[in-house]
């Protein structure tokens, strides 16, 4: 990601410019829940919290926020790591919130014992019962003024393990009449029976996340804690805690607007439904917004980033067209990737005039536009493979393909000129018939007629069969926000989200080149499949009407 400037780092330039920190203090964190894969709006805050620390000479620390082991799994620490590392970036310090469960305890018991904190019976239908609505006040716990005491006694016996799971809370005691409800004795302690992936069953009650979080980061040295928009209505509580736990050094939370794209949903929730169901082929799903997705779909580090800058980072949401991060990455494939002839709808094409026995090959550039990487050998031979969308018996305006008597180029090869086309009984083409100028194959005839269509070609006799598949999005709905309340996601899943097509066609050399991103002249980006030998999954479309503003 190119260093830029955004609202974040104007408050950073500003606090420098007043002395509160030197270039090389920044400190920030990007602390995921180990619950599922990174996604393309993970990635928004990951690249903000180490390019920001990154610009400012500081550092970046990498924390787990494992504080709900539910469905937290080492397997997801593992996939988060390499996610970040593809990207780009590393950590100083690999942190766990698991960590700190102890001394989050200290500070629970602290809390307590200076009548900030208190147990409550309640269940949580009654919590929210009881705390009220954004125009009417909140009602005090029946349980709100126990003493010290007793609130110790019970605080222990809940680590004990000595109540069930929902039957207490531990509570912050704030104010109930706050017109910010995240302030009505937000629960900062709850009993959860649940084996954790990093501290086994030594513990069975856990902190909350708004709890636990600004202690981690206070003790971290984090100067700036970033996070998206729905975090600002809890920065008063994320503050109360800094203060309350008597830390000197206190962090700054800024919020940024989440990223929202058109036909993509970025609930882990939601993603992970997919992949249980088997709805998509795992996490790594070409059709998810995971990063391992959309590496997997050919999409590049750099293009990401390209595409995370241009979307911006601002205060207000708003949703980005997935025609940019296409854009993005057709931009890079165009200038890196290699090309190479595939035919995805093959019909035989015979050059009649020939021989049955001949064979040679024609020199194509592996990059038109950048000669340094080289050219390789294609052969050529009497009957080939074209793309079915190249000829029509039928011909539109302006149809400058093959067509009956016309003539076309063979891209670097000769001038064909169509014979005879034979057709099945439903009047589908089966084989097309023609005759080469075989003194085309250097330039220009040597009458000097121009001919105006080029199509790509193979020889049937070397082509290496294929596997490929075609992606779209996985939802119908632009705008996933605006889904009807009467409606799910699954009404607007897209049937064509994959299209699989076999019995395509590629250059012998596809299989075993040691590059794994081409451009199939004429057709697309593609890249070859992680899983499966012979696959290959387009990436983007070679051309698109979006111009990005």
């Amino acid at each position: 990601m190119e260093e830029s400037s955004n609202f974040i780092h104007n408050f950073i330039d500003v606090e420098i410019a007043e002395g509160k920190y030197a270039y090389g203090d920044i400190v920030t964190r990007f602390p995921p829940e180990p619950n599922g894969y990174l996604h393309i709006g993970h990635a928004k805050a990951l690249v903000i919290d180490f390019s920001t620390a990154e610009k400012y000479g500081g550092y970046c620390n990498l924390r787990f926020d494992d504080t709900n082991p539910d469905k937290e799994d080492t397997e997801y620490v593992d996939a988060i790591q390499e996610d970040i590392r593809w990207l780009g970036y590393d950590w100083k310090n690999l942190c766990y919130g698991s960590e700190y469960f102890n001394i989050c305890y200290e500070y629970a018991e602290q809390l307590i014992k200076k009548g900030a904190a208190y147990v409550c019976d309640l269940s949580k239908d009654e919590i929210k019962e009881y705390r009220g609505t954004l125009t009417q006040p909140g009602k005090d716990s029946p349980y709100r003024n126990r003493t010290v005491e007793e609130n110790l006694d019970l605080f222990h016996r809940m680590k004990a393990g000595e109540f069930p799971d929902g039957s207490h809370t531990l509570r912050a005691k704030i104010d109930m009449a706050s017109p910010n409800i995240n302030m009505r004795d937000p629960a900062i302690y709850r009993i959860l029976h649940k084996s954790h992936h990093q501290t086994g069953d030594t513990w069975c009650i856990y902190p909350m996340y708004d709890f636990a979080h600004p202690i981690q980061d206070a003790l971290e040295g984090v100067t700036h804690s970033l996070c998206s928009l729905e975090y600002e209505d809890h920065r008063p509580l994320y503050n109360w805690v800094v203060e309350q736990c008597g830390f000197t050094k206190k962090p700054r939370q800024i919020e940024f607007a989440r990223l929202n794209l058109t036909n993509t949903v970025m609930s882990k929730r939601y993603l992970r439904g997919l992949v249980e169901d088997g709805v998509v082929d795992g996490w790594d799903d070409p059709r998810m917004p995971t990063l391992c997705g959309l590496r997997r779909r050919g999409y590049t580090p750099d293009a990401i980033k390209n595409f995370l800058t241009r979307a911006g980072v601002a205060k207000t949401n708003s949703l980005i067209d997935y025609a940019l991060l296409e854009y993005c990455v057709r931009e890079e494939l165009n200038e890196k990737a290699q090309r190479r002839v595939a035919v995805l709808d093959p019909v035989k094409l015979i050059v009649d005039n020939y021989p049955e026995d001949q064979e040679e090959t024609f020199l194509l550039p592996n990059h038109p536009g950048n000669p340094e990487l080289g050219s390789r050998e294609v052969p050529f031979s009497k009957e080939l493979w074209i793309d079915r969308g190249d000829f029509a018996l039928v011909p539109p305006p302006k149809f400058f393909r093959l067509k009956p008597d016309g003539e076309v180029r063979l891209m670097g090869a000769y001038i064909v000129r169509c014979g005879e086309v034979v057709t099945d009984a439903a009047g589908n083409v089966t084989e097309i018939h023609c005759t080469a100028d075989l003194d085309s194959g250097c330039g220009m005839p040597a009458d000097g007629r121009k001919v105006k269509g080029t199509i790509h070609w193979l020889s049937a006799r070397h082509a290496a069969d294929i596997t490929v598949r075609l992606y779209e999005p996985l939802l119908t709905l632009q705008n996933p926000s605006d889904i009807p309340e009467d409606k799910e996601y699954a009404d607007f899943m897209n049937e064509n989200s994959v299209v699989t097509l076999t019995g395509c066609k590629a250059e012998p050399t596809l299989i075993a080149d040691e590059e794994t991103h081409f451009q199939f002249v004429r057709t697309g980006y593609f890249v070859r499949d992680c899983k499966t030998p012979g696959v290959y999954n387009r990436t983007v479309s070679l051309k698109d009407s979006f111009k990005p503003q």
